[in-house]
């Protein structure tokens, strides 16, 4: 996962070095265009037309806009304060986890819904940490949200596909079932207690990944940074602290009789990795969508807000539904039609593409003119 978001710097360098020995004169790359001056050589205002002058992102080509940062007015993270940015790269490492791990013990179904539980913290920690004003009908928009993916949740518990149930592990990576099912069996020795405890380690997770959206929209706030040096950034600490608790476990459980061939066990880790083709290449290919999974994210974190991201994260579970069933590895449930209604109504209806059905939950904020100066008179 931090292997594929440290991949943004692969882009950052071809960028750098595309500017600065191929296109050294191409406009879309320096700033969009270039301003001409007036006829009597004095130089045109290059504001906006209504005074207010342009900032580098707003003047970036669409190509480079990703490498400039996000504010002119901010003071750049440089220095030690890049340290800032493992905050929200720990955050993710533990929720990622918290939700594998989790996972392990509940079906997918009880899985998707107390994973939807994610924008009910997003929206309360941008309250109270980032002092954000989430009116009614937003609020309303965020249970909607949650409902509906309570619902797809229950239509397939209710009525559960047998493609999705496990099959037989095969003998050349037995290894990881074996273990996973002694943890499920030795670990937790009731059902019940085994579905409680998966609950409570998604739904934790679900806490860590909100505090992960709001440290990086506060830090987008403070400082200006570029989009793709954030992700980079991020996967370089998040790596580092893997290696470093990978090495820890391996030395503390891995090596141990009990722990060998098991989660811990960093060679029997890179010895399936590098000897079955198939793991691999999934591999490579998680690696490429977390890295640009989380750089659309930070984008929607820096132009809308944590919340809206949580939301549209959320409607994931839409694409992926629609794709199983082409697959063939979901059947059509009438119930699930329901909740992704609801899910696609609510994210409509918190980002203000719909209007609330009540004319008492309409935010009463005020919308500032376009134009502030007097209207032009006409002679």
């Amino acid at each position: 996962m931090f292997l594929g978001e440290s991949g943004c710097w692969l882009v950052i360098a071809a960028f750098t070095l595309y500017r600065r020995f191929v296109a050294k004169d191409a406009p879309l790359l320096h700033g969009g265009y270039e301003h001409v001056g007036s006829d009597d050589g004095t130089e045109v205002d290059q504001g906006d037309g209504i005074g207010r002058p342009s900032s580098a992102q707003e003047e970036a080509g669409p190509a480079i806009k990703p490498l400039v940062p996000n504010a002119d007015d901010r003071v750049p993270l440089v220095g030690w304060k890049i340290l800032l940015l493992a905050m929200p790269a720990c955050c993710d490492l533990a929720g990622t986890t918290l939700m594998n791990v989790g996972l392990l013990f509940v079906a997918a179904s009880i899985y998707q819904m107390t994973r939807g539980a994610l924008i009910l913290f997003v929206g309360l920690f941008s309250v109270i940490f980032l002092h954000r004003k989430i009116y009614f009908y937003q609020w309303s928009a965020l249970f909607i949200v949650v409902a509906g993916v309570a619902i797809v949740g229950l239509a397939g518990a209710i009525t559960p596909d047998p493609q999705a149930q496990p099959t037989p592990p095969v003998p050349p990576v037995g290894n990881i079932f074996a273990a996973r099912e002694a943890i499920k069996t030795a670990a937790v020795p009731s059902g019940e207690l085994q579905t409680v405890l998966g609950v409570l380690m998604i739904a934790g997770a679900q806490i860590f990944t909100a505090t992960q959206f709001v440290l990086e929209e506060w830090i987008l706030e403070q400082y200006a940074l570029e989009p793709l040096k954030v992700v980079g950034w991020e996967g370089i600490f998040g790596f580092l602290v893997t290696l470093v608790g990978m090495i820890i476990l391996h030395l503390a459980v891995g090596r141990t009789d009990a722990g060998r061939n098991g989660y811990f066990d960093m060679r029997e880790g890179w010895w399936e990795t590098t000897h079955y083709r198939r793991v691999a290449v999934t591999s490579v290919l998680i690696m490429i969508s977390i890295g640009g999974f989380n750089f659309f994210g930070l984008s929607i974190t820096r132009s809308v807000s944590a919340t809206a991201r949580s939301i549209i994260d959320t409607c994931r579970t839409l694409f992926i539904w629609i794709i199983s069933l082409g697959l063939g590895w979901e059947t059509f449930k009438w119930l699930q039609i329901i909740g992704f209604a609801l899910l696609v109504y609510g994210t409509f209806l918190f980002n203000d593409i719909v209007r609330p059905p009540l004319k008492a939950c309409v935010s009463r904020r005020k919308v500032r003119p376009l134009l502030e100066e007097e209207p032009i008179e006409h002679m």
